[in-house]
């Protein structure tokens, strides 16, 4: 690994994780001037669709990097999530800094809306960055090549957070709205509808820990495999 790149790869997480909390920083102050809370206040299509399209230009960024400085498949995917993860903590501490929020790592947080509503504590996705660093780390400095075994594992655990994330509102969607009254709609309009109505109940925190164990169970048989080159 060069030291190099993961001096600039870092360089580049950690100023867009500043950029993405100051443009929060300035949605909060128009539309939540007395604190972040659910529900969610009503926005201007545009403003909405706007968000959308930062959220997925968002991932391209960091997948350009991971592209740029990986060689292998497996070095671009460990770039991509780890300046993924860069920027994703640097974003909460930019905004604990700046607006004092979250008040704790218990505080539910809107993480994502593509393709729709991700919802959970900010400790979550803090504990998923930790461990693409890791894995990261992990895959650029001993230059290993993961099997396919390891790929579906990580995608599996992987998927297991995202229903974690998706799940409160997915249930939210089917069993709590009746849609007889809305079906005159879009799908769009519905969703963004309704995600002003939504006020999260729980987090599933055992999908979450499922999903956390079979990744850390990767990452056991990933160094398993590779013992003689982390002992060297």
């Amino acid at each position: 690994m060069k030291k190099q790149t993961l001096i600039w790869v870092t360089v580049f997480a950690v100023t867009m994780g500043i950029f993405e909390g100051a443009v929060v920083v300035y949605l909060r102050a128009l539309f939540y001037p007395n604190g972040f809370e659910f529900p969610l206040v009503p926005i201007e299509n545009q403003l909405a669709i706007t968000e959308l399209i930062r959220e997925l230009a968002s991932l391209f960024m960091l997948l350009s990097v991971g592209v740029l400085a990986g060689k292998t498949v497996s070095q671009r995917f460990a770039w991509f999530i780890y300046s993924f993860a860069i920027w994703d903590i640097i974003y909460y501490i930019f905004l604990y800094l700046i607006l004092g929020w979250p008040e704790s790592l218990l505080t539910l947080d809107v993480l994502f809306l593509l393709p729709v509503m991700w919802i959970g504590p900010v400790i979550t996705p803090i504990i998923a960055s930790v461990l693409m660093i890791i894995l990261a780390l992990m895959i650029v400095y001993f230059e290993i090549l993961l099997k396919r075994k390891e790929w579906l594992l990580l995608i599996l655990g992987a998927v297991i957070i995202f229903a974690s994330f998706i799940w409160d509102f997915s249930r939210f969607l089917i069993v709590d709205i009746n849609w007889e009254e809305i079906q005159n709609k879009s799908l769009s309009d519905n969703l963004f509808d309704l995600s002003l109505i939504y006020i999260p109940e729980r987090f599933p925190w055992i999908i979450f820990i499922l999903g956390v164990s079979t990744l850390l169970f990767t990452f056991y048989l990933i160094y398993r495999r590779n013992s003689k080159s982390f002992r060297s």
